[in-house]
């Protein structure tokens, strides 16, 4: 359901005579923009979904098939409008709200949804909202637990997978919202806006109103539901809005007027702050002001050493409405193309031609800044929906899935879709009139050297297929390289390198299996720490072996968007960093602050340290 607004047209000055009375008190919820917020509560209430009564039809499936179609009609129509309205935003926000609209476009039209909900009006009899209901609800949950799946499997700093799974069933959600409200006659009503400097209060924001937001009016933004990887969240983070989700009770809590001071920090909010809490607000505020426009001249700078050598900023990526967020933040490319969340909302995978087109465009988006496509990295976290594409059972995921079939040993178990993969990625790759920038792709999940020379031969075949056919290819073919996420694959580095153009840390994994925990699971979490000196030394190792073969070395990581953590990588001698685009300004800001030779002292204590709690001691000395 998209929101539904009423403001309240209570007294402002009563409300603000209550506040006065009522007692300072602070809410906590999740954090999702970074910044300060000051305003008057503008409180905007949702009302709920219509309730669906009657499931079977009485009419028949061809004339619940035309009320479907009329629905997904009436939808699109209200998309295009929300699109004509995005002129009201910022060029920035503009943007990341049009690759939304774009991906409810694709689920309206021949989508696994649509093909769904016709099958249930057919052969089960269905009312056209049961059918939406019942198929969204479904969707929604097969992908929320492959979301549940890989935060199980994978320590919290790398939430990436996860994320936009839960992305892709909000999504199912909110188109399911919408035809249920097409269908029963229950229309969209346009919120009034609110008063200038207002702090919007909400139960619920749906992505689509994100259009409905003025920037310009609003200082903040605090919801009641809504999540940290949902569109709403990647849209306010687009807005540069401080936004608060998650607060519980807050809509009983924040009355119309109430005076609140959002700390997007640290997730609270204060509701009626007493004056000098008041004062040290605006203090923050305005030295946060300060910070942003000193971040905005850093992005336009290079990213140099003080002692004058060159380090390589890059952005990981998911999903191609984010684009616009990482050229915002600086990036010079993208690091890590997680391909396998640019086609889970298919029922099947896209074909080569398919395929390439949408590599294209987020190549395209780059303007010619070079991208890594990693293949796709299915099975362990990534959950068994995804294992359907490779024609596997589910069966082979087995009771420990993260030491199972995934990543390349499934993709060789699957040649065709790895050799598809491959030739729609050089295709997007050849040589055209277009900003195509320089393409790598990265093999996930090696372990052994044969994984690697047999993924190389198929490449190499895939190529030479499609020269015959006539198809342009860049010359030499882009770089191949590896995935270090294993103690096996960073010790025998040395072995990798003759066989692959370039390699990346992935040190996320890396410390999962070095150390044999689950940041997960409680009972081991206080034992997982990227910064445990085993795994320091199985990058340090990786780093030589790079460094000796004359190879590339990326740290694509959580690890790299920590300006203290990259200052000891540079020592280590790694030289590219991708990281989520948020974190590029602070990282840049570091970067240009040290010189390698103060990164190389800080390797040299942190490598004779023998625990992480001395590496980080070592760190928070460096930082001061």
């Amino acid at each position: 359901m998209g929101l539904v607004s009423v403001i309240e047209t209570a007294s402002r000055g009563r409300s603000r005579g209550r506040a006065k009375r009522e007692q300072t008190r602070i809410l906590r919820g999740r954090a999702i923009t970074q910044g300060i917020g000051l305003g008057t509560a503008g409180r905007v209430e949702t009302l709920p979904l219509p309730e669906i009564t009657e499931r079977l039809s009485q009419r028949g499936a061809d004339v619940e098939a035309a009320r479907f179609d009329e629905a997904v009609a009436r939808a699109q129509r209200q998309i295009e409008k929300i699109r004509r309205r995005l002129v009201r935003l910022p060029e920035g926000g503009r943007d990341d709200v049009s690759g939304l609209l774009t991906v409810y476009d694709r689920m309206l039209g021949p989508s696994r949804l649509t093909r769904q909900v016709r099958q249930k009006l057919e052969g089960d009899g269905l009312t056209a909202e049961a059918a939406v209901a019942e198929v969204s609800a479904e969707l929604a949950q097969r992908v929320a637990e492959t979301a549940t799946v890989s935060s199980a499997l994978t320590d919290e700093s790398d939430t990436s997978g996860a994320d936009a799974s839960l992305r892709l069933a909000g999504e199912f959600e909110e188109i399911g919202r919408r035809l249920v409200r097409n269908l029963t006659g229950v229309s969209y009503r346009a919120f009034s806006s609110l008063p200038e400097g207002s702090v919007l209060v909400a139960e619920q924001l749906r992505p689509a109103d994100i259009a409905m937001i003025d920037p310009a009016r609003v200082a903040a933004v605090v919801t009641e539901g809504n999540g940290g990887a949902d569109h709403t969240a990647i849209l306010l983070r687009a807005l540069d809005i401080p936004a608060i989700v998650a607060v519980p009770g807050l809509m009983a809590q924040v009355a119309e007027g109430d005076m609140l001071v959002v700390d997007a920090h640290l997730g609270t909010i204060t509701v009626n702050p007493n004056a000098t809490e008041l004062r040290l607000a605006h203090e923050a505020a305005a030295r946060e002001a300060r910070e942003r426009r000193a971040f905005s001249r850093i992005r336009r700078l290079p990213a140099e050493l003080r002692s004058g050598e060159s380090i390589e900023l890059l952005a990981n990526l998911e999903l191609a409405s984010e684009l616009p967020m990482l050229v915002r933040n600086g990036a010079r490319g993208i690091g890590l193309l997680r391909s396998e969340f640019l086609f889970s909302d298919e029922d099947d995978l896209p074909d080569e031609d398919g395929q390439a087109a949408i590599y294209r465009t987020v190549l395209q988006g780059m303007a010619g800044q070079p991208v890594t496509i990693r293949v796709f990295d299915w099975g362990g976290e990534k959950g068994q929906d995804y294992l359907r594409y490779a024609d596997q059972p589910q069966s082979v995921v087995g009771d420990n899935p993260a030491l199972g079939l995934r990543g390349i040993r499934l993709l060789l178990k699957a040649p065709e879709v790895l050799e598809t993969q491959f030739a729609a990625i050089l295709k997007a790759a050849s040589p055209t009139e277009e900003a195509i920038g320089p393409v790598r792709v990265l093999l996930p999940m090696v372990t052994s050297l044969d994984e690697v020379v047999t993924a190389r031969e198929i490449y190499e075949r895939v190529a030479r297929g499609l020269r015959r056919q006539g198809v342009e290819l860049p010359e030499p073919l882009p770089p191949l390289g590896v995935m270090v996420e294993t103690p096996a694959a960073a010790l025998i580095a040395d072995a990798l390198v003759q066989h692959a153009d370039f390699m990346a840390l992935g040190t996320n994994d890396l410390t999962m299996y070095t150390l044999a925990v689950n940041r997960a699971d409680a009972a081991v979490a206080d034992r997982y720490s990227p910064l445990h000196p085993a795994v320091l030394r199985l990058i340090a190792t990786t780093a030589e072996s790079a460094l000796r073969a004359h190879r590339p070395l990326s740290v694509c990581g959580e690890m790299a968007a920590d300006p203290r953590i990259v200052a000891l990588l540079i020592g280590l001698g790694v030289r590219s960093f991708s990281m989520k685009s948020a974190s590029l300004p602070r990282v840049k800001r570091l970067i240009r602050t040290v010189s390698f030779e103060e990164c190389d002292q800080l390797r040299r204590e942190v490598m004779l340290a023998t625990e992480a709690d001395a590496v980080q001691e070592v760190l928070r000395r460096f930082a001061t």
